[in-house]
This record gives C-alpha cells, sequence and structure tokens, in this order.
C-alpha cells in the first residue's frame, strides 16, 4: 500500500461482535407473536356500538405488540439486526402455511371428525397467505427504516417521534395491503373502508397509549445490555 491509499476498512461482518443477553428472547417473542397473530387473523371480529359497528380481525387483538417489539429490536440492536429478523419471521410464516396445508391435504384418520373446521381454520387459503405476508414485510421493513431515518437524520432525541412516526407508515402500509389484497372484492366497499380505517387507526391508537411502556422497554433494554 502506497503512502497516500486510505487504509482498507474491515467489514462489518468481521468487526467484533457484541453479545447481547436478550436479543434471542425478543426474536423469539416478535416472531411468536406475529405467528399466533396469523392464526388469530383468521376470525372476523365485530364491535356494534348502535350507532355504528368496527369491523376487524383477530390478529388486532397482539399483532401491534409485533411493532412494539420491532421498535425494539431497531431501536437497541440495529436496523440490520431488525430486518434479519423480520425476514427470519417472514420465512417461519411460510413454513406454518405450507405445514398447515400438508395437514389439511393429509387424509383425516376415522376417529378425527374435525377436517372441516380445521380447514375453516387453520385451512391454507393462497389469498390471505399472499396478503398476510406481504402486508407484513412491507409494514415493518418501512417501520424499521423510517424509525432508523429519523433517528439518523435527527439525532437521538424525541424517541416518540421515530416511536409514532415509524409505526403511522408501517401500520399503513401493512393494513393497506392486507386488506386489500384478502378482501378487496369480497366485502362490501363500506364493511371494506371500515375495515381499513378500524384496523390502521385501532393498531396507532394501540401504540400511542402503550408509548409510555415502549419508553420504559427501550430504557430497560438499554440499561441491561449496557449500551449508551
Amino acid at each position: 500500500m502506497s503512502a497516500t491509499e486510505a487504509p482498507e476498512t474491515v467489514p462489518d461482518d468481521h468487526a467484533p461482535q457484541v453479545r447481547y443477553r436478550y436479543f434471542d428472547l425478543v426474536v423469539a417473542a416478535f416472531v411468536g407473536l406475529l405467528l399466533i397473530s396469523n392464526v388469530a387473523a383468521t376470525k372476523s371480529i365485530e364491535l356494534d356500538f348502535n350507532l355504528f359497528a368496527l369491523v376487524a380481525d383477530g390478529g388486532a387483538i397482539c399483532f401491534p405488540m409485533t411493532y412494539i417489539l420491532g421498535d425494539v429490536l431497531t431501536e437497541i440492536y440495529g436496523l440490520r439486526r431488525a430486518r434479519r429478523v423480520i425476514f427470519t419471521g417472514f420465512a417461519l410464516s411460510i413454513l406454518a402455511a405450507l405445514v398447515f396445508l400438508a395437514v389439511q391435504s393429509a387424509p383425516p384418520s376415522a376417529s378425527y371428525e374435525n377436517q372441516e373446521a380445521f380447514e375453516a381454520v387453520l385451512g391454507f387459503v393462497p389469498r390471505i397467505v399472499a396478503a398476510s405476508l406481504i402486508g407484513y414485510v412491507a409494514g415493518q421493513l418501512l417501520n424499521a427504516t423510517v424509525l432508523a431515518w429519523i433517528k439518523q437524520r435527527f439525532g437521538p432525541r424525541r424517541l416518540w417521534v421515530r416511536l409514532l412516526g415509524s409505526t403511522l407508515v408501517g401500520e399503513l402500509a401493512d393494513t393497506a395491503l392486507f386488506c386489500t389484497i384478502a378482501f378487496a372484492g369480497v366485502m362490501g366497499r363500506g364493511e371494506f373502508l371500515n375495515y381499513i380505517v378500524t384496523g390502521y387507526v385501532y393498531k396507532c391508537t394501540v401504540e400511542l397509549v402503550l408509548l409510555p411502556v415502549t419508553y420504559r422497554v427501550i430504557a430497560w433494554f438499554r440499561r441491561h445490555e449496557q449500551l449508551d
């Protein structure tokens, strides 16, 4: 190397790796909540308030928690690791769908009387599976990317701006893509719009309500992972 040449930088993959104490637990919780949400989403829920009704799916109960964990992944462990976890969840969701398809297609035993119930709840529906996977990947990647971009652009202060801003973008993409791919042309126009708006507002509201909890969770991870 000549004196005028810059020293060769070491790629990140070969740099000393930080040993995190709780990363594996966050990954397990994130992927577990994702898989639970995908199963719960097979049931449609309608809440009637006399003057109006709200339509959602069972996945709305715990799916917003994946966005909170997604915020923890990006904020504490970085965008690169967050993306790896997101694609891990994507791969395991495909595996779960294929396993359900194989079980659904396998001939039931003579004593098994719930084949129709199994197909109704866990049956492989290509349109629903595609909607779930596309919405999930787009929403989570946007959530992680926007959070990381805001932090890089404006610095580590104002955590609430990063959390809410990334959720507003990620949940919008997730909800719009899932609802459109899964139910466009299946629901009536009014019910379809209700479904999209209710799902989006609900998920963002959960993030807002749980913002103090998210703050405490992130602070706890910072302290126990010994991060500055």
